[in-house]
């Protein structure tokens, strides 16, 4: 069968873009099957939004949890703006 797996929109990272890959899980006979390689270390984090004052919750990975330490929540978030991988209305405005 030739079929495709989907990406859930949940498994893609918010700051950097990176997203669960898929890959072909090989048996010894050499038979290939589509599987979803879930390398990715994503999780849900809220973060205190000063520029709004408000709490967000992000879905991010370890990478892009360095780079809000490293630029700030708000140029780390302007930039993955700008790049597309996420935008305003699907960050989650807690409180």
């Amino acid at each position: 069968e030739n079929y495709k797996i989907k990406i859930e929109m949940s498994k893609i990272c918010q700051i950097t873009g990176k997203k669960a890959m898929i890959g072909n899980n090989v048996s010894h006979s050499k038979e290939k099957n589509k599987e979803n390689l879930l390398i990715l270390n994503l999780f849900n984090k809220k973060f205190y939004y000063v520029e709004q004052d408000c709490w967000i919750s992000l879905s991010i990975c370890a990478n892009g949890l360095r780079i809000i330490n490293k630029k700030g929540l708000d140029a780390a978030l302007k930039d993955a703006v700008a790049k597309g991988y996420c935008d305003w209305k699907s960050i989650k405005v807690i409180g």
